[in-house]
């Protein structure tokens, strides 16, 4: 059968598959549930992946290790943009599928292509740890699409900084791929820290680039080696009135704040936290009660997902990032601080992330 043919009929039964009448006739489990016990990779909704390789980035002994998985999506897959994330979900030797948050780490994809994401494998964590560790090619994995406005725009400046921290190098690597294939003619500042040089993330591909040079001002600092910490004089050496150059930075809290140290309220600096800051310091005192499971306990000052899961308590939750919003729950009353911005909210039956909440005194939760 000739392309020119085969591609109606792929559409018409798309159409089909998405079409009013088949939702109602494959109720209440919806077409994809079908779908999917036929074959994991057809999909009339829903967004699936096939692993079809797992790389080792990182094999440090006694040191959690780094893998980039590449995916191949179903054709529902709509592509993304250099530094979106997407939502992945799991089932892990047969249990209730788990999901977390990754960041893209290959260049930007268009609708149904394969791309790449890469993670640390968390020592307490379900899905990082299976996927970097045990997952093998052929698994399947269901996802959201991409979501996330840590981008580029789409007209790049002629000169920008990316800056980043340990895994929080995805990415901003996937920007600097997507800026090479783009082939941009501007200018590049890539500043990374890392613990040390075997445990830099993309190792092998950023001594090419380092070589290659085409624009790239590549950096790559290891503080337990005597390299510099991020600060504004350093800064400014590197990158001569950096507080108004485009800055894309994500990275743990530490570094965070140290870049919004250096840059305080510059509005060229765009930040995405690779996890939210700790909480201690705040305010503690008064008590956190889960309404739902009639438990109390004094407020140590943590997000209330910590607290609930210092309990016993077992909430939904997703990414533990606030981007997932899989952990939304009601606060029935009392004052909760949002620990990525600040902000701090006192309205009663309000609907919060308490991935990212921290009580500032008493508060109850519908948990």
């Amino acid at each position: 059968m000739s392309t020119t043919t085969t591609a109606p009929l792929a559409d018409l039964a798309q159409r089909v598959l998405r079409s009013r009448t088949m939702a109602a006739l494959t109720q209440p489990h919806g077409v994809d549930r079908y779908l999917e016990l036929v074959n994991p990779m057809w999909a009339a909704h829903e967004v699936r992946a096939r692993i079809v390789d797992v790389h080792r980035e990182v094999d440090v002994p006694g040191h959690p290790p780094v893998a980039t998985l590449t995916l191949e999506p179903t054709s529902t897959w709509r592509g993304h943009r250099a530094g979106q994330h997407v939502q992945l979900g799991v089932e892990v030797d047969g249990a209730r599928r788990t999901t977390r948050v990754f960041t893209v780490s290959s260049p930007d994809s268009r609708p149904g292509d394969r791309f790449t994401v890469t993670m640390r494998a968390n020592p307490d964590g379900v899905v990082s740890r299976y996927l970097a560790g045990r997952a093998a090619i052929g698994t399947t994995v269901h996802l959201s699409q991409a979501q996330g406005e840590f981008v580029l725009p789409d007209r790049v400046p002629e000169h920008v900084v990316m800056i980043s921290g340990g895994s929080g190098i995805t990415p901003v690597m996937s920007m600097l791929r997507s800026l090479q294939r783009r082939t941009h003619r501007g200018r590049v500042t890539f500043i990374h820290y890392a613990q040390s040089p075997e445990h830099q993330i993309f190792a092998s591909e950023l001594a090419d680039v380092a070589a290659s040079g085409n624009g790239i001002d590549l950096h790559l600092l290891h503080p337990e080696l005597g390299d510099p910490a991020l600060s504004p004089a350093w800064l400014e050496r590197l990158v001569p009135g950096y507080r108004d150059v485009p800055t894309w930075a994500c990275g743990p809290a530490p570094l965070i704040e140290a870049v919004h140290g250096a840059y305080g309220d510059s509005a060229a600096l765009h930040v995405e936290y690779f996890k939210p800051p700790r909480t201690g310091g705040g305010e503690v005192g008064g008590e956190v009660t889960f309404a739902r499971s009639g438990r109390t306990a004094p407020n140590t000052g943590e997000s209330l997902l910590a607290q609930a899961e210092a309990l016993g308590l077992r909430p939904e939750s997703g990414c533990r990032m606030g981007i997932c919003f899989s952990c939304v729950s009601r606060k029935e009353e009392g004052t909760v601080r949002d620990v990525v911005s600040g902000a701090e909210s006192s309205l009663p039956d309000e609907e919060i992330r308490v991935c990212v909440s921290a009580p500032v005194g008493d508060c109850t939760v519908d948990l």
